[in-house]
């Protein structure tokens, strides 16, 4: 019997595709297929290296703020050591001043009981003090400190007792100067040095944190772009990548470093 369900052929002719049958993939599909696959391997690859610049940045950066952070901290210690100088070398300097002013107190005292007992005695014709050394003034005079010398010199040059235009005391004139204290605010000020230079380290340990922030946010669209399945999702994301990855290289690139 001759089967109906079956279209007959004739022998060695090949049937065509019945009607409503799978097909394969056209021509068109298979060329978009493949452009895409490889679109896909480009990113991928453009993708993974982002990632390892931006992983290597992210390190570098993490390493520099970690190293001004110790740069901030040597600062302030050895602004903390100048410090505790100064404030030594003033505490050395007041007790010298006041060693001057008691001693200066006395000599005047001494020269007052003297003039009031011998006018003439303690001084020259020119009103001049001349320091006698068998007397209490004299004595206490060749006692000074050689920081108060050059001043009571130029002081009693005034002639303080017939001049009422004179300097008050030896202290006020600009030739009195106590070496200690010139240290404490020599001291105080090399502090200050130091004090700027450990906030400047902050400021720039601060500037590495930010840099790395960015190169962790060009890692996040990097990873995010390669999962995404629409090509405009990924492009973007990848955009995004590039463009934040350049504008903190060259951040990184101008930023000063340490070792």
């Amino acid at each position: 019997m001759i089967d109906l369900r079956r279209p007959q052929t004739k022998k060695g002719q090949k049937l065509t595709d019945e009607p409503g049958s799978p097909s394969g993939p056209s021509q068109a599909e298979t060329t978009s297929l493949a452009a895409s696959g490889r679109l896909d391997r480009r990113f991928e690859v453009w993708e993974a290296a982002i990632l390892a610049v931006a992983t290597l940045l992210t390190a570098w950066s993490a390493f520099q703020a970690t190293k001004w952070s110790g740069v901030q901290a040597d600062n302030y210690s050895v602004a903390a050591g100048t410090r505790a100088e100064a404030v030594k070398a003033e505490a050395d300097g007041d007790s010298q001043v006041n060693i001057d002013v008691e001693v200066f107190l006395a000599w005047l005292a001494a020269f007052h009981a003297e003039a009031m007992a011998d006018p003439d005695a303690s001084r020259d014709a020119s009103g001049v003090y001349q320091p006698d050394p068998t007397t209490l003034s004299g004595f206490l005079h060749d006692r000074f400190r050689d920081e108060l010398l050059p001043a009571f010199d130029a002081w009693i040059a005034e002639k303080p007792i017939l001049n009422p235009e004179s300097s008050a005391t030896p202290f006020d004139r600009p030739e009195y100067r106590v070496a200690k204290l010139e240290e404490a605010a020599a001291l105080d000020a090399q502090a200050d040095q130091y004090v700027a230079r450990a906030r400047e380290a902050n400021q720039r340990g601060d500037n590495y944190v930010l840099v790395a922030v960015l190169f962790a946010s060009v890692m996040l669209f990097a990873g995010i772009g390669s999962k995404m399945d629409t090509l405009r999702a990924r492009v973007v994301l990848f955009t995004s990548a590039v463009v934040v990855l350049g504008a903190s290289l060259v951040l990184v690139v101008f930023m000063p470093k340490t070792f």
